[in-house]
């Protein structure tokens, strides 16, 4: 961890403020910082409709599931059954959507960070 520990303080040192100011924003965020995050940039629209048809998809989910129990023949229980199941893949397939965009928001993030260090660590070897 020293190493780690040297490398950030060389790093620092070498930045400009604008620079280490960029720096810092770019540390580690929680989830939560993850989750809001989603909803900046230029496609937050698509992730504010994402949204949208989970709430859909999951209220039809629910409707399935409902008439399911009420259903008395074989025939009706299959069918709510398949309509709660296919609600049920939408709304997973939404949510791993979700969590693809912040991974690549925290991919993003780190190379980033990667290339102010290099820029860092590139010019204070060729002073």
């Amino acid at each position: 961890m020293k190493l780690t520990e040297d490398i950030d303080k060389l790093i620092k040192e070498t930045l400009t403020e604008e620079e280490a100011v960029f720096y810092q924003k770019l540390e580690e965020q929680t989830v939560w910082q993850m989750i809001f995050g989603l909803f900046k940039g230029k496609n937050k629209w698509i992730v504010v409709l994402m949204n949208i048809m989970t709430l859909v998809f999951f209220g039809l989910f629910i409707y399935c599931v409902v008439q399911f129990f009420d259903a008395e023949e074989t025939k009706e229980l299959i069918k709510w059954a398949t309509g709660a199941i296919i609600f049920l893949l939408g709304v997973s397939m939404l949510k791993v959507f979700a969590w693809m965009q912040m991974d690549k928001n925290a991919l993003l993030r780190e190379i980033k960070r990667l290339e102010i260090q290099i820029l860092s660590l590139s010019s204070k070897t060729l002073k």
